[in-house]
């Protein structure tokens, strides 16, 4: 699989990885075998970059890779993690004591001296602007408990003031066919400073697969059952913030452009990969054929400009007007 420099670090990752949120909570339950079996599946099909939390699961996330690796030591695979989620979400808790301690536990959780990545984990919005905690970020690396650090955002504005950052190597943010206004500015200032985009929620917390209908019920420890107006955290983390009803109606629209030989899922995935400034994207998998179908779209042909300027239309007329004023 191709891969791509993560911005100022000059690591590497494949242009689909692979994200982990999902073996750790808040999707349902997978247990540790289907979760061991997805990691496998994924790095035998090319994929080298894996994104966790220290929150997901409660680190479980973390544990699982950490598992899986010891298990396969031979892949080399850059593991990207988050930290900030475990207090409450004001600024004055993201200082260094509490980072070390963080850090601490993740390095614990990964089985690890260093960490790859770490990214601050959608914070509060002030701490974009705080000089003191890019200071800490810095001493962690001067540390060696971090070989990077990045960000992750909930909006466009929150990225563009972490781009500015000259430490910064990678921001991580919501990127899809239903979510588009990050290509506006974001894109652009990220690949002007050489800071790497991680494409996160790239199929509309599953929307864009072409799964789902109006019926679908999903499980009460799933997040598109206790999220969808944004009782637990931001909304625009649970179907990008898109009423469900009517993202289901656009869903079938999009799922119709696909060109022969792809999913709906693929062709969300083609359309992030060939996005110029995308480093990686990060879709989910629950089992091993979803893991497989998500890194294939990694190799598929190029979709064409009337395919693109199709996609574009649908967000036109059915989406833009529910997301690009809040994110």
């Amino acid at each position: 699989m191709d891969e791509r420099v993560i911005g100022r670090s000059g690591q590497r990752a494949s242009v689909v990885g692979l994200g982990t949120w999902q073996l750790g909570a808040d999707w349902g339950d997978v247990d540790d075998q289907q979760a061991l079996a997805v990691l496998d599946a994924a790095v035998e099909s090319g994929v080298t970059f894996f994104d966790t939390a220290d929150v997901y699961g409660d680190g479980r996330s973390e544990q699982t890779i950490a598992g899986f690796l010891r298990a396969r030591p031979e892949p080399d695979i850059f593991v990207a993690t988050k930290m900030g989620r475990r207090v409450d979400q004001i600024p004055e808790n993201y200082v260094l004591d509490n980072f070390r301690a963080w850090n601490d536990r993740s390095r614990r959780n990964l089985g690890v001296d260093r960490l790859d990545l770490v990214q601050l984990h959608c914070p509060p919005t002030p701490v974009y602007s705080t000089d003191e905690v890019f200071d800490a970020l810095d001493t962690l690396v001067e540390e060696e408990r971090i070989a990077q650090y990045g960000v992750s955002v909930e909006t466009c504005a929150e990225a563009l003031t972490a781009i500015a950052r000259p430490g910064v190597a990678s921001v991580q943010i919501i990127l899809n066919a239903f979510r588009m206004k990050p290509l506006l500015e974001v894109l652009p200032a990220a690949r002007e400073a050489g800071v790497g985009i991680i494409a996160r929620v790239p199929l509309a917390s599953g929307l864009l697969s072409g799964k789902y209908t109006k019926d679908t019920v999903f499980p009460a420890n799933d997040h598109r059952t206790y999220n969808r107006h944004g009782e637990s955290f931001d909304q625009g983390e649970t179907f990008s913030g898109v009423d469900y009803d009517s993202g289901v109606e656009a869903a079938v629209e999009f799922a119709g452009l696909a060109p022969e030989g792809y999913t709906p899922a693929q062709l969300a995935l083609r359309w992030i990969i060939q996005q110029p400034g995308v480093t990686t994207v990060i879709p989910g998998a629950r089992s091993p054929e979803q893991a497989r179908a998500n890194a294939a779209a990694a190799a598929l042909p190029e979709l064409s400009a009337a395919t693109l300027t199709a996609i574009r239309d649908l967000y036109d007329r059915r989406i833009k007007d529910q997301v690009e004023n809040r994110w």
